[in-house]
């Protein structure tokens, strides 16, 4: 397949996975975490969401590379910038979650 296809494959599941802990209440999007419908999902499990779906989104585009041809090792500056680039792709999900206002 196309290179930049694969860019962009990976660009999309970073986008979905990085907004996926803010847009449910459930781990993951698949598990319940309570039977309680009036239920909230703390904070902290969605940070630990955040950082096990950027390591998922790391090893997809690993294995995309890998069929590509030769996969390049890289350094801890590689992860820093793109989890930092992850957090950004969150931001619009932590917006609507804790900052925007609730009418009515």
């Amino acid at each position: 397949m196309n290179v930049s296809l694969f860019s962009w494959i990976v660009i999309l599941l970073a986008a979905f996975a990085a907004n996926l802990p803010f847009f449910n209440q459930q781990l993951f999007g698949l598990l319940p975490l309570s039977k309680d419908a009036a239920y909230v999902k703390p904070i902290w499990i969605r940070l630990a969401e955040l950082v096990v779906l950027y390591f998922v989104v790391v090893l997809v585009a690993r294995f995309l590379e890998a069929g590509i041809g030769n996969v390049f090792s890289q350094g801890w500056e590689f992860y820093a910038i793109t989890g930092c680039l992850f957090l950004v792709l969150a931001y619009p999900g932590f917006v609507l979650r804790y900052l925007r206002k609730k009418h009515g």
